[in-house]
């Protein structure tokens, strides 16, 4: 929200330039984005007065003018904007100017006619096209006649004024609003802001005799409204056109900008609505109904939902509530009688109301976070009664009420021992109490309890906490002494489960690839893929996006998304890992989910890139992210033997290249390429994924003494060369030749495939290279070809194989 500095100084006698004022308030208040004035930048721009203008003698659109700028002669400007008249004042760049977007301005020719500058629009001198009036908005600002001719445009438009951009937290709603801003500030200063008070001029009839509300306070716990008839429509004035356009709000109407500067000044929204487009006499405050539609003020349609609150006549909602009003009963230039609105509407209904919608509003801002409940019927008069200065209107006799309660000072008690031991101060009772008077709270004492009253103003005080951070910030946050904690210390270290984990990344990044960290949150579809287990989905009640409506049950997705980046800005080798949670539900009927730690790996391209070979037959496949997989299994030095079971159960993955993983017979996860279909969907290159059920491996029994010596002993090879059916694996092969081998059978290495042509069919050829070796001694050749003979006779006889 921009505030600005001279509306601040209305209400306080404020002795710090503005840019102070901006971190005065930043330490100790709400975060200030920015202090700001709009005239920086801009230079050579004065008020000019069109004496006199002829059509261009070669343009059906363009003015010759000659304007008095200040100087002893007429300057000479060409200027096409259909509102352009003599004896108004306007905005004037003058040769060597600056105007909006940092834009020098020339003498020059327009159409071989000299311009010697330029006849200005406010949006060409650095206003917001959203913040012109429309009156303007298509032509040139006339300046009041009181303007000096010659003199700098900025203060004519309030361009010369400081802006303080606050960032207000959700529970400071207060401070969206000037008069929040000045109590705070008065707070911090010691001063009491000079905050006016309406008194409204009523005439006899009675409001209640115009309109009547029926008010749910579930949905609106306060409603009033307040009646103006005979209000003729017109422009604002200047001095509010400035202050709404300086806040960011584009005038409209003297009514309209009425109700947003009661709303900027006292931080409660209000809506006007043309009385006579009201169907009935009666207005209610009740839930939308099933298939109503509702076309806001922006001209968009929105079908309603049955949870969102509108504000509805006998036939038909007519507002938003809290978010927006209806374009069937706006303000125009036709609208003769206003009903005034203010309300305090439930913040969690407003919020969800403007989330379903996605309409997101000032109003709906201050709902959310709350607003003033004991200020309520004082911002409507002081509505109405601006009403009757700035449009002629006559104010109805009273308010009417639709809901309503005695909206009470919250009372809290601390004591002065509490604030200093949190605070570590050494305050005393008179300085924390003139603290709470700075404030605006009442206070009394006793002993050292403090019985602490708030006003209504401050809503988001309810603890003795909330009090503590009051005092802490008016002290002064660089007042309050560092100090080191003290007591004993303890040396810190990771659990086993931590250890592991941590080795786990550690391990595959040592493998080649690189830690990725995906959104927990993604799409139903992508939820759904790569399941290792049955589950139930979780999704979020209010999700912030489309894209973020589920909670991941894999890891896979998340990676793929990664890869697919990178493939669409042309980088092709991708290799990646990530460790996080997954989330399963066993029925949707669970509250909360059961987390589950996985790791999981993709890998897209070349593995390792070598500029020398064809990246195409470099590329990676089953057999390198197996041996990937393999070997981080083994330096978790688990106990087991590690199986790879071919399985087609995954509809994401390719069914001929995929693999369960087993260790000891319990499933840990799954390997293999992404199904071509998949990847299309993606946007991806041949890509291969593992995911293993981290938190089943670190379950798993370890063997955590691996080291074994060197044997200073030679070690003997024997190859063997065998001619088996297709059907039997590599796994049947090696299990057999293990089975067999002999204590001193240290390795068993495939070196050779082949099933080409002079083969039986349905036969293929394996060759295996066998290593021996005893660590303790030398081993002979006798040894060794009788170990070598056993093995042999098994594969024959358990597998059918034949020696070659």
């Amino acid at each position: 929200m921009k505030i600005a500095y001279s509306w601040l100084q209305e209400y306080l006698d404020i002795q710090v330039s503005p840019k102070d004022l901006g971190e005065k308030i930043e330490r100790s208040s709400v975060e200030v984005d920015s202090v700001t004035r709009p005239s920086d930048g801009l230079k050579k721009i004065v008020v000019g007065k069109i004496m006199s203008m002829e059509p261009h003698p070669d343009s059906d659109h363009l003015q010759v003018c000659q304007v008095d700028v200040g100087d002893d002669d007429l300057s000479q400007i060409v200027c096409g904007a259909p509102n352009v008249a003599t004896d108004k004042k306007v905005i004037v760049a003058l040769p060597g100017s600056r105007i909006g977007g940092n834009v020098k301005i020339k003498r020059s020719k327009m159409r071989g006619v000299v311009s010697n500058g330029m006849i200005c629009a406010l949006d060409e001198i650095g206003f917001s096209k959203d913040v012109v009036p429309k009156e303007w908005a298509d032509g040139i600002y006339f300046l009041p006649d009181d303007a000096k001719i010659g003199e700098p445009v900025f203060p004519y438009l309030g361009m010369d004024d400081y802006l303080i951009d606050v960032d207000v937290t959700p529970n400071r709603g207060d401070m969206l609003s000037v008069y929040g801003v000045a109590r705070d500030l008065g707070a911090i200063y010691a001063q009491t802001p000079k905050l006016n008070h309406p008194h409204v001029e009523e005439v006899g009839t009675a409001a209640s005799d115009k309109v009547s509300i029926e008010a749910d306070e579930d949905l609106a716990p306060i409603y009033k409204m307040r009646i103006v008839e005979n209000v003729k429509i017109q422009p604002s004035p200047r001095w509010l056109q400035i202050k709404l356009w300086n806040a960011g709000v584009r005038p409209i109407n003297n009514v309209v900008d009425v109700t947003n500067y009661i709303l900027l000044k006292y931080g409660q929204p209000l809506h006007a609505f043309d009385y006579n487009k009201v169907s009935g006499s009666t207005i209610k405050a009740r839930y939308a109904q099933k298939g109503e539609k509702l076309t806001t003020l922006d001209e968009a349609e929105h079908d309603l939902n049955e949870k969102d609150i509108v504000i509805a006549d006998d036939q038909k909602p007519i507002a938003l509530a809290g978010v927006m009003g209806g374009l069937n009963s706006e303000i125009d230039d036709q609208t003769t009688t206003v009903a005034i609105e203010s309300a305090v509407f439930t913040p969690t209904l407003i919020r969800k109301t403007a989330q379903r919608q996605n309409l997101h509003t000032d109003a709906s801002q201050r709902f959310e976070r709350g607003v003033n409940r004991g200020g309520v019927e004082e911002a409507a008069d002081a509505a109405a009664q601006m009403m009757h200065e700035l449009a002629g209107g006559d104010v109805l006799k009273g308010i009417v009420t639709g809901s309503s309660y005695d909206v009470k000072p919250v009372v809290v008690n601390i004591t002065l021992s509490r604030i200093n031991h949190i605070l570590g101060t050494d305050l005393s009772l008179d300085q924390v109490k003139a603290i709470f008077k700075q404030l605006g709270f009442g206070v009394t004492l006793d002993g050292e309890k403090y019985t602490v009253t708030v006003p209504t103003s401050r809503w988001d005080i309810h603890i003795p906490a909330d009090l503590v951070e009051e005092v802490a910030r008016i002290y002064g946050y660089d007042k309050i002494p560092s100090t080191l904690p003290s007591g004993p210390t303890t040396v810190g270290a990771l659990t086993e489960r931590q250890k592991l984990m941590r080795d786990s990344r550690h391990v595959l990044e040592s493998l080649g690839l690189n830690q990725a960290i995906s959104y927990a949150l993604t799409t139903d579809a992508k939820a759904k893929q790569f399941m290792m287990r049955e589950s139930a989905e979780t999704h979020l009640s209010w999700p912030m996006t489309a894209d973020h409506t589920t909670l991941r049950m894999n890891m896979i997705s998340g990676l793929l998304d990664d890869v697919a980046y990178n493939n669409a800005r042309r980088v092709k080798d991708v290799a990646l890992y990530e460790q996080g949670r997954v989330f399963y539900k066993d029925s949707e009927d669970e509250v909360r989910p059961s987390e589950h730690e996985h790791i999981a790996g993709a890998v897209s391209g070349q593995l390792v890139v070598d500029p020398l070979k064809n990246a195409k037959h470099n590329a990676i496949d089953f057999y390198q992210l197996k041996g990937i997989v393999e070997k981080y299994l083994n330096n978790l030095a688990i106990k087991g033997d590690i199986e790879f079971i071919a399985t087609d159960k995954y509809p994401e993955m390719h069914p001929g290249r995929t693999a369960d993983i087993f260790i000891h017979g319990h499933y840990v996860g799954f390997i293999g390429q992404v199904h071509p279909s998949v990847a299309e969907a993606y946007k991806i290159n041949q890509t291969y994924v593992f995911e293993l059920d981290l938190d089943a491996l670190i379950e798993m029994p370890k063997d955590m003494n691996q080291f074994e010596p060197i044997s200073k002993y030679p070690s003997i090879t024997r190859d063997v060369a065998l001619l088996v059916d297709k059907s039997v694996t590599n796994a049947q092969v090696l299990a057999q030749i293990h089975k067999r081998g002999g204590a001193y059978l240290k390795s068993v290495h495939l070196f050779d495939i082949y099933d080409g042509k002079n083969l039986p069919g349905g036969k293929q050829s394996l060759a295996y290279t066998l290593t021996y070796q005893n660590p303790n001694a030398t081993l002979t050749d006798d040894e060794v070809n009788q170990a070598f003979e056993k093995v042999q006779k098994t594969l024959v006889s358990e597998l059918g194989a034949e020696i070659r």
